[in-house]
Parts: structure tokens; sequence; C-alpha cells
């Protein structure tokens, strides 16, 4: 039927098996699930002023222009700022702390309480971005911040510099938490015919291949230094776990098992030590843990039905959540590091895809609620705190919403979204608000957002 067509299509991409069709109980109301992040938290109003140019050329004005659209646009990426629009920002462009007239930022229409605001040039093959951050009710010691940057002219230097501005700045004003604009999301895109390994930076720009094998790459997972990447890929030997050296630029070893085991969806521990992944070594898929070459694994799982897709708790490395199809349709559970302490997390439905927040306290996850005949539901992205088991929707209604991964600064989710027979990656605040499309080619799956 087609539930189990459209199920053994899921685990192609995770395990390449079947769970059992089960009859789907009632689930339990929920409570609402409050101060996810800090994305319910009060806006600080602030105006990123156009950067005054040093000179007149072409160069310099055609880079300040990338960098003014990116550093607003990274601003209003955060989550936590009321940006001040375009239209009411005043006319005039300070370069310099002496241009800055506070009263004409702190009045209407814009009515900022911080204006970041600059001065950038190109000349001799580099581009100079001179920055100040100043608080606009503060006329005795207004500077927040002042920054200078240089790089190579090019416009991916000027976006470079803007997401390290824009990051800084954040860090600045929003509780000490990094910013994500210099952070890359990871993901399996099917646009040259395979589906290989890209990358992009956070906001969807300058996506580029990685991986150029020819056949079916999947589940990319990024190490916490961002020097190599684990992914499952498909070869005559079956299913095997390649590793990436972007520093070496070549593939590492890692031990596959046996010809025709399945070894699926790798996953980092925070410090970059261990890997967890799916393999059917010993018979059944299941859940091993081995040191970051694939040397030393131990099996953390022994139970018939396969179990795919961990994730570890960030925070303490303690802890890993997965799926299990144990009970017949894919659950998630979480238990110790080392196998023990067993708990149900999903009480019901078809739950899949887990992603960990970097505190410790929630899980994501794809989660159709009433999957099965007779009460057709829709598969979105839930959070749920793991304490309490008290869960929230995050998606409603449109299309299929699966694989959510969680940014480094905890207010972000990136998830993909299938809409017409056509996948496309989506980000949004952890509470399900500001949802923006990343990726328009129909074509990008399983999306993994780097650790920093």
């Amino acid at each position: 039927m087609r539930e189990n067509r459209r199920y053994r299509e899921h685990l192609l991409f995770s395990l390449l098996s079947l769970f059992l069709l089960a009859a789907v109980p009632c689930l339990r109301a929920q409570d609402e699930v409050h101060a996810i992040g800090s994305t319910n938290a009060e806006r600080l109003r602030i105006a990123a002023s156009s950067f005054k140019a040093v000179n007149s050329d072409a160069e310099t004005t055609a880079l300040k222009a990338t960098f003014d659209a990116t550093l607003f646009n990274d601003l209003s990426n955060a989550g936590i700022f009321d940006m001040v629009s375009r239209s009411m920002i005043p006319q005039d462009s300070p370069g310099n702390p002496t241009e800055i007239k506070l009263a004409s930022w702190s009045a209407a229409p814009a009515s900022a309480a911080m204006v970041a605001f600059g001065n950038i040039g190109a000349a001799n093959g580099k581009l100079t971005v001179n920055s100040w951050l100043f608080d606009t009710h503060n006329d005795a010691n207004p500077q927040v911040m002042n920054k200078q940057y240089i790089e190579n002219a090019g416009q991916d230097s000027a976006r470079k510099i803007a997401h390290a501005l824009a990051d800084e700045i954040i860090y600045r004003l929003g509780g000490g938490i990094n910013g994500v604009a210099e952070t890359k999301i990871y993901y399996v895109s099917s646009r040259t015919g395979a589906k290989e390994i890209w990358v992009m930076d956070y906001d969807g720009e300058n996506a580029r291949q990685i991986t150029n094998l020819g056949s079916v790459s999947l589940s990319p997972r990024i190490s916490p230094d961002n020097n190599e990447l684990a992914f499952a890929s498909l070869s005559s030997r079956g299913w095997a776990i390649r590793i990436y050296s972007f520093e070496l630029s070549r593939y590492l070893s890692f031990p596959t098992g046996t010809t025709g085991t399945s070894n699926l969806t790798p996953a980092w521990s925070s410090d970059g030590k261990s890997l967890a992944f799916s393999s059917s070594r010993s018979g059944d898929p299941e859940i091993w843990v081995s040191d970051s070459s694939g040397g030393r694994a131990e099996r953390l799982t022994n139970i018939k039905g396969p179990d795919v897709a961990p994730t570890w708790n960030p925070r303490s490395n303690s802890q890993l959540a997965w799926v299990s199809g144990r009970t017949g349709l894919p659950q998630i559970y979480i238990m110790d590091a080392d196998g023990t302490n067993v708990q149900r997390l999903t009480d019901g439905g078809y739950a899949i895809s887990p992603s960990w927040s970097p505190n410790g306290q929630f899980l994501t996850f794809s989660w159709n609620r009433k999957y099965g005949p007779g009460a057709p539901g829709g598969q979105d992205i839930y959070v749920m705190d793991i304490a309490t088991k008290k869960w929230i929707q995050l998606t409603h209604g449109s299309g299929s919403n699966d694989f959510p991964s969680w940014a480094p600064d905890g207010r972000h989710i990136v998830f993909q979204r299938s809409l017409s027979g056509k996948a496309d990656l989506w980000v949004m605040l952890a509470d399900g608000t500001d949802q923006r499309q990343l990726t328009h080619d129909g074509h990008s799956f399983m999306p993994n957002w780097s650790w920093k």
C-alpha cells in the first residue's frame, strides 16, 4: 500500500528497511513548550546604516552594495532584533563617530536603540571596513563596539566581512550567544542527476558541490571543528560511512564490515571524538558508536527492529536520541551513551529524524501524529522538552516537512519541505516563526547545520 511504499522510500534515506504497520494510538493533549531559545524575548530595535564609501570607484560601489545588503539581512535573520527598515533611517550615512547625530537615529521614525555604521573602501587589492555600534540613548559614552576588517577585495570578502560584523553585533547584544551568519549548511542535492553532498552559506548563498561520486550519498554530518564530513554512500559493497577530510582534501578510511552490510546515518559527538551510526553488521540494523576513525566500535542497541538516525546530546555527550521500529512504526527514543536507560519519547504516529538542541534541553523531529489508514495527518516539525515530554508543533499544513537540524545558536532550525514532489530547504526560528525558503531548485534534501 502507499503508506508502506512511502516509508520504504524514506528508509532508503536512513535504513533500507520496512517497519510493520501498526494501529496508531490516541495522543494525549500537550501543553505548549515555552522559552525555546530566545525567540520569545522582546526584540531590541536596531538600525544598520548604509556604510559610507571612502572613494567613488566602481569596485568600492559594488562591494559596498553587497556588504550593506548582507549586513542588513544577517541582522534581520538573527531573530532577536526589530530592524529599522531602510525607508525609516536618516539619509545621512555617518562614516565615523564624528559624523553621527544620535538624536536623528533615536527619534521617530527610526526610533533605534542601537545603530551600526562605518565606512568601506577597496584599494590596492584590499577591502577595508571600519565599523562602530552605538547606543543612541547614551550621549556621554555611546560606543558599544569598534571593529576593523581587512580582506582581499572581492564579492566573497564583502559577504565574509558583513557576516563577521553581524555575528559580533549579535554576540554583543544577544546575551553572549554567537550568531550564525558565518556558519554553513551541508545538504544533499540531486541537481546534477546523482545525489551528492553540497554546502552553502547559512542564508542559502554560495552553494557548491563537495562530493562527485556519481552514486547516492546521504545524511551529511560535519565535524565540530569543520574539518571532516561524514556521510553515507552507496557502493558495490553496500551502504558505507565515508569521511572526507577538508584539511587533507581526500577521503579517510572507515570500516564498513562485510559486503552487503548497511552503515548509515552518522552523527558526531560534540567533542569530535566519537561517531554514532546505524549498522547491520550484526544482522539487524542497530545503533553503534566508534571513535572518529571507525575503530573500537560498540553496539548500543540489541533488539529486533531497525534502529537508525542517532543524534548526541551536545551539551554532555552522555545521551543519544534515535529512531527505532521495535514497536512497529518508527518512534523517537533516548538512551544513555552506554545503551542503558532507554526511554520512548513519542507515543504514536510516525516519528523520525531527531536533532538535539545545543543546550541539551530539546529535541526537534519530524512527526506525523495521525499516520495510518483512516487517520490522515501531515508530516510536520515538532519540538519536545525532553524532561517533561511536552511538545509544540512548528509547521502546519505546508507540504511534507522532514530532517530538521538545529543551528548552533539554538534559535534557528533548518529543515526540508516537499511540495508537489519537489524538495527544498527552509529555515525558521525555533518557535516556528519567520519561515524562509533557502533553496529553490526542487532537489535539496537532508540539511545539517554546522557547529560553528
